[in-house]
């Protein structure tokens, strides 16, 4: 009975941790709440904000995925002594490109959020973001 109690628990306990994982939605809620009340935006600063900040995360969750897939093929390879200094090289050059690509992006909306939002604002915004992943990485934590 014991085994049979313990192998049940064994199959439901990653169901369980896996169901307490936050959702994509759940996440997006969380950070829409959080910004709102750390950037304090009017009601016309919120509506030139949020399109933008949207369209920026449209274009880094392109790139993210794009590095992912680039990221499972590499994963795929146990050892690292299994690939040529060809592709180890490429492989590190091609997340150069990804970080490169990724700051353009944080460069390009920056620019947009100057042109049409106070600065403090925007200071607000990036301290937000970096504190909304500290209180994320907590959350997950302490589940």
């Amino acid at each position: 009975m014991k085994n049979l109690f313990f192998a049940v628990l064994l199959f439901l306990l990653p169901t369980m941790l896996w169901a307490q994982r936050p959702k994509g939605e759940e996440i997006e809620s969380l950070k829409i709440a959080f910004f709102t009340k750390k950037l304090e935006l009017s009601p016309d600063e919120a509506k030139v904000f949020w399109p933008i900040y949207n369209n920026m995360q449209e274009e880094q969750n392109a790139i993210r995925k794009e590095r992912f897939q680039k990221m499972i093929s590499f994963r795929k390879t146990t050892e690292i002594d299994n690939l040529s200094d060809a592709q180890i090289q490429s492989l590190i050059t091609s997340e150069f490109d990804f970080r490169q690509r990724d700051l353009n992006i944080e460069k390009k909306y920056y620019n947009k959020f100057k042109a049409v939002l106070p600065i403090k604002i925007i200071g607000k915004f990036y301290r937000a973001q970096e504190a909304f992943k500290r209180e994320l990485l907590n959350r997950f934590k302490d589940r």
